[in-house]
This record gives C-alpha cells, structure tokens and sequence, in this order.
C-alpha cells in the first residue's frame, strides 16, 4: 500500500505547486496570455491584440504574439524586455514598423515577422538587432531590400524572405551578413543575379532562389560563395547555362537543382551539362527531371532521353554541311586548275604560231 501511495502524493504535490505558479503568474501577466514562470515563456497566440499587451514580465525568454491584428509595431513596443530571446510575431497583419520598434531587444537571436503584410523595412530596422541569429520575414509584400536594413545583422546565419515580391538584389545588400548559412529568396519576383550580387557571403551554405523570374546568371554571381553545399534555381527562366558561372564554384561539394526551366535542348546545352557533371565537386540532383521547351519537337522530353540522339544528328548534320562545303571547294580548286592549264596551253600555242610567221 505505501509503495502505491508515495509515487501519487509526490505527483498531486507537484501538480498543486505548478498550479500555484499559475495562478501567482496569472497576477502579473496580462490579460488572456499565459505565464509559465519557470520557462519564462509568454503566450499571447491568436486573441485579436491590436497592440503589444503592456505589463509583460521583465523576465519573458520567449514571446509568442503570432496570429493577432497589431497592424504597427510602434517605438518602444518591447520596452524593459532585456531577456528576450525568441519572438514571434507572425501571422498578426503587421503593415509598418516604426522606427526602434526593437530599440531594447539587443539579445533577442530568433524574431518571426513571416506571413504578414510588410512592404519595406526601414533604414534602421536592424539598428538594435546585433545578437539576431535568425530572422523570418517570408510572406510578406516586400519589394526590395536596402543595405542599411540589414547592416547591422552581423551575427546573422538564417535568413528567410521567401514569397515576396522583390524584384532585384543589387551587388553589396549582403555583405554585412558575413556568417549567413541559410538564405531563402524562393518565389519572389528577381529576374537577374548580377556580378557581386552576393559577394562576402562567404559562409554561406544554403542558396534557394527557385519560383523566381531568373532569366540571366552574370558569369561571377557566385564566386565568393566557398562554402555552397545546395544552389536551388528550379522554376526559374532559364534557358541555357554558362559553364563558367558554375565552374566558379569553388565549394567541397555543391548539389544543383534545375529541373522546371524552359530549357532550349540542343548539343550546346549537352556539352554544359556534360561539363558540369565532369566537375568533381559539382552534382545536377534533378537531371533526370530537367525538361526540354524548345525546339517544339522536343518539347516535354527529357534532356537525358534525347541528349544523345541530339547530339549525333547534329554531329552529322555538321558533318554533311562540311563534306558538301569541301567537295564544293575542292571541284572549284580543280576546275580552276584545269582552266589555269588550258588558258596555259593556249597561250603557249598562240606564241609558237606568232613566231612561225615572223620567221616566214
């Protein structure tokens, strides 16, 4: 009987402590949140705040605000915070944030801003933000980026902007962000990577830029990225590859993927292909999916079906056209020496009977 009884009272014991802590919690905390004092964590998901509840405990490691209608973070929204480590703010129709609206944060490391309705972010968004190790802006309406948003991200290593409507990264809007690992630009609206685009993201591992617009890769896009493990440029509009651009990359190993463009199938495009494959350090993953657009007979085939069948035909078209060119040149070389000998030999004639007259 005592056996059976022990283990139970401990449990009620523990269960009336942490219901104390609740309830002692439930007097400094605000109105709708929950407290869990020995976590410092504070939950204030989906209850229609229009604004940051006030009263938060000065201790909160953790805040979760997502899924509520703040529409404006304003200055000094996060006051007295100093502990904050972790907030989460997405899903919550936030429009604008005013400037310093981070102003006390300077040891928060993860901040999701992700599925709401930001359009820019000011010149000082990142003024107060030098701990940040992760930031989730993905799902938004932001339509470019300005380099003194990101300027003070220097810790940064993961950086989500996926599902936006930015439309071009000009050359230095990184390069603060120099031990960044992860960087998501998925479905957004870029239709150009230019030279130095992404220059000093020398850490840099994870490079998502499939769903875009990308037409054109300047051949040194990617050079001072030593440590890409994964380049997604998948659903792109791209149509052909430069050998080069990718033979910049000077990486361990870096896996490709390239399958969903409109690709213009012919021997060209084989020999990058090939080219890349026979780099060591260079894997297409999805070549078997990579599909051709054009030309039209071709088309919805895939490049590793018909590479070799195209190639041959046009070896042997080339080959055909060359043959015809040099018999065609070699008949004129031998016409025309048959008529250089002929005119030749008439001339000698007319000579030799001017000569016998003058002799008469």
């Amino acid at each position: 009987m005592d056996s059976w009884f022990k283990p139970r009272m401990i449990l009620i014991a523990h269960i009336v402590l942490l219901s104390a802590a609740l309830v002692g919690a439930s007097k400094i905390c605000p109105n709708l949140c929950l407290c869990y004092d020995y976590s410092d964590l504070v939950d204030c998901r989906g209850h229609d705040f229009t604004h940051v509840p006030r009263n938060l405990p000065h201790g909160t490691w953790l805040l979760d605000l997502g899924g509520n209608n703040l529409s404006k973070l304003q200055s000094h929204s996060f006051a007295g915070l100093w502990s904050l480590r972790i907030l989460v703010l997405s899903d919550s129709q936030i429009r604008m944030l005013e400037p310093h609206a981070f102003s006390s944060l300077g040891f928060l490391e993860k901040l999701d801003l992700s599925h709401n309705s930001l359009s820019r972010l000011s010149p000082g968004f990142s003024e107060s933000l030098s701990s940040l190790r992760e930031l989730r802006l993905g799902d938004n309406n932001l339509e470019s980026l300005g380099f003194q948003s990101l300027e003070k991200l220097e810790n940064l290593e993961k950086l989500d902007l996926s599902n936006n409507r930015i439309h071009a990264v000009e050359p230095g809007t990184f390069r603060t962000l120099s031990r960044l690992r992860h960087l998501n630009l998925q479905g957004n609206q870029l239709e150009i990577l230019q030279d130095r685009a992404l220059a000093m993201l020398q850490s840099l591992e994870v490079l998502l830029l499939g769903q875009n617009n990308i037409s054109t890769i300047e051949t040194d896009a990617f050079t001072s990225l030593h440590s890409l493990s994964l380049l997604g440029l998948e659903e792109n509009q791209l149509i052909h590859l430069k050998f080069k651009t990718y033979l910049s990359l000077h990486t361990l190993g870096t896996h490709l993927q390239l399958a969903g463009n409109p690709w213009v199938c012919n021997c060209d495009l084989h020999r990058v292909f090939s080219k890349i494959s026979s780099v060591r350090h260079l894997h297409v993953d999805d070549y078997n999916n990579i599909t051709c657009a054009w030309p039209s007979q071709l088309a919805g085939h895939p490049l590793a079906w018909v590479d070799t069948q195209l190639c041959v035909a046009e070896t042997a078209t080339v080959l055909v056209i060359t043959g015809t060119v040099l018999v065609t040149v070699i008949g004129a070389i031998v016409m025309a020496e048959r008529n250089r000998k002929k005119n030749h030999s008439k001339s000698w004639n007319e000579e030799e009977g001017s000569g016998e007259q003058q002799e008469k």
